[in-house]
């Protein structure tokens, strides 16, 4: 990897030292490193243009993100563009890279903002990362009119001007207006005061449906118990073999193993179920409810 050896704290300033490339030694890099998998040129290059990255990376510290860690993002998005950069259209490097730099630090600003994910489109992300300079932007041009927006006006306009639905602009709205918060934190500032976790509605299943799904459960077993006993021992090991493993046999296998026929195999494992069926049906129709 081109970034190895460096260490968070190392990376700028060794960055800040790096050598300036002309547009020729940049074409003949990416050229090596497209064409011979040149690890070496394609360190010159990416190191290059670690002074970018870094630059773009600092841009982003208002989302609370590390600066460490938006620069490491930035040089992965710089990594990539060094892999997917094509000399051969005239365009110079850091031109194509600004782009992948961009999207990496975006992306990961986005993942950590909240634990519930803030989106991932083109258009979540043009309103996560500008619907605070718009409304801004809105706030100015509407005081210097003399006009007032209310809430709903000012979401309004955000939404035509970014070119987003209302809906969207509404629920950014609410996830950029306030930080995660814990479930085990107390509802008050009593110490005694219940954690918000125990106001959160269980959707376990209730001791009646327990006490009933385990006496069923028990019926069920006794039943079928009682229905195998009726069964010569082939035809219980045939029905076993056949029914209750994770990987049934094959009549196949089954027939070479008892020196028998596929054929016989399967009118013993049939007549094994009439049987089982009888004795079921002897229970009575409720039987039928759990079997059906």
């Amino acid at each position: 990897m081109a970034l190895d050896g460096m260490t968070d704290e190392t990376l700028p300033r060794h960055a800040m030292r790096a050598e300036l490339l002309d547009a020729e030694t940049e074409v003949a890099l990416a050229r090596a490193w497209r064409d011979r998998r040149d690890e070496a040129a394609l360190h010159r290059l990416v190191t290059a243009y670690m002074r970018l990255a870094i630059s773009m990376a600092s841009k982003f510290r208002r989302y609370g993100a590390p600066m460490n860690d938006l620069i490491q993002e930035a040089s992965l998005g710089l990594m990539k563009a060094a892999d997917k950069f094509d000399p051969e259209r005239g365009v110079r490097f850091s031109t194509y890279a600004v782009w992948w730099i961009k999207a990496s630090i975006q992306d990961f600003v986005m993942r950590n903002w909240s634990m519930v994910r803030t989106g991932s489109t083109s258009a979540q992300k043009a309103l996560f990362f500008n619907m605070r300079r718009v409304q801004a932007q809105l706030e100015r041009e509407a005081a210097v009119e003399g006009a007032h927006l209310d809430g709903h006006q000012l979401r309004q306009r955000i939404a035509e001007e970014i070119g987003v639905p209302l809906a969207d602009v509404e629920l950014m709205e609410g996830r950029l207006s306030g930080s995660d918060f814990s479930l085990n934190a107390t509802q008050s500032s009593d110490e005694e005061g219940r954690e918000w976790i125990e106001a959160l509605e269980d959707d376990s299943p209730g001791a009646d449906v327990l006490v009933a799904e385990a006496h069923d459960g028990a019926m069920m077993h006794r039943w079928l118990r009682q229905a195998l006993d009726v069964l010569t021992p082939r035809e219980r090991f045939i029905v076993a073999e056949r029914r209750l493993r994770d990987d049934p046999r094959t009549l196949e296998s089954l027939g070479q193993e008892l020196g028998l026929s596929k054929e016989r195999i399967r009118q013993l494992e049939a007549q094994a179920f009439g049987k089982m069926r009888k004795s079921l049906e002897a229970h009575g129709p409720e039987v039928h409810q759990f079997f059906a």
